[in-house]
């Protein structure tokens, strides 16, 4: 496909509109995994619960037999279905308005808000917006809007692994167990964070691929430490693959964080602001 024009958007937007309503509880093990994945980088005192941690709460559990060839739920259903092979998170905004704790139920209410096609340098692209909302009883805690991109899929060649260079003493650097672990948390089976044979042949990536929320979690935890206050709202974007094995430090700039590689390469990027 090498255009928009040949996908039936008529089609495709009757998902916008479509809601989806979930909810789960914030447990003291979750907090723990979840603090032992991301160590010192997460913003506040042991006891709170960091922020990036309500991407883990209520992932959709679907059946073995509905799950798509790239490890995704298949489409068609929350989500639209977008006849393009590859996607993933392109960016998107997180308003914390206040703090989860340990024991809150929280009711996570989603709908379509947007589909946008593009035609991009390496073909078409289509990009979901999703908004969410997320309470604690009656109060609202987050408010997010989620950027879904979905494009064709990569031309593959021989996989040539990017040379690492000496690692700074403050890089995060994501392991495959760092990306497992992530995996587990959020119920990911998206094949290019895991299946190395996968990521490589099928989808043209010269190795496991670091997690975009991951990323955007390291942005909005520096953001919080350099604001130091965790009312924040932060607007991310992905820049270029972040391959594990690869080192990234996280760059400040008033109220800009982003992540780079030893050559200068931007992988994450966000701006902040207090709320």
């Amino acid at each position: 496909m090498n255009d928009t024009a040949a996908i039936d958007f008529d089609h495709l937007n009757g998902w916008i509109g479509r809601t989806e309503t979930v909810a789960d509880i914030v447990t003291p093990g979750l907090v723990d995994r979840f603090r032992a994945t991301f160590g010192k980088r997460l913003y506040g005192d042991p006891q709170s619960v960091p922020l990036g941690l309500h991407w883990c709460l209520a992932p959709p559990a679907v059946p073995l037999e509905e799950i798509g060839p790239d490890g995704h739920p298949a489409r068609g259903g929350f989500l639209p279905p977008v006849p393009l092979e590859n996607r993933m998170w392109a960016g998107g905004a997180v308003s914390f308005h206040a703090p989860l704790q340990i024991g809150d139920e929280v009711t996570r209410a989603s709908r379509i808000a947007a589909i946008t096609p593009k035609n991009g340098r390496s073909g078409p692209l289509v990009f979901v917006t999703v908004e969410h909302e997320l309470h604690v009883g009656n109060r609202r805690v987050i408010e997010e809007r989620q950027d879904i991109v979905y494009r064709p899929a990569r031309s593959v060649e021989a996989a040539q692994p990017e040379a690492v260079h000496d690692i700074p003493e403050d890089a995060f650097v994501g392991d495959p167990v760092t990306l497992f672990r992530y995996s587990a948390m959020t119920f990911n089976g998206h094949r290019i964070h895991y299946d190395y044979p996968y990521v490589t042949q099928q989808e043209g990536y010269s190795g496991l691929v670091v997690h975009g929320p991951i990323q955007a979690t390291l942005l909005m935890n520096a953001a919080a430490a350099a604001a130091q206050q965790d009312a924040i709202r932060i607007e991310y974007r992905g820049l270029s693959p972040l391959i594990a094995g690869q080192p990234v430090s996280i760059k400040r700039d008033d109220k800009h964080v982003w992540l780079e590689k030893p050559d200068a390469t931007a992988t994450f990027d966000a701006r902040y602001s207090l709320l």
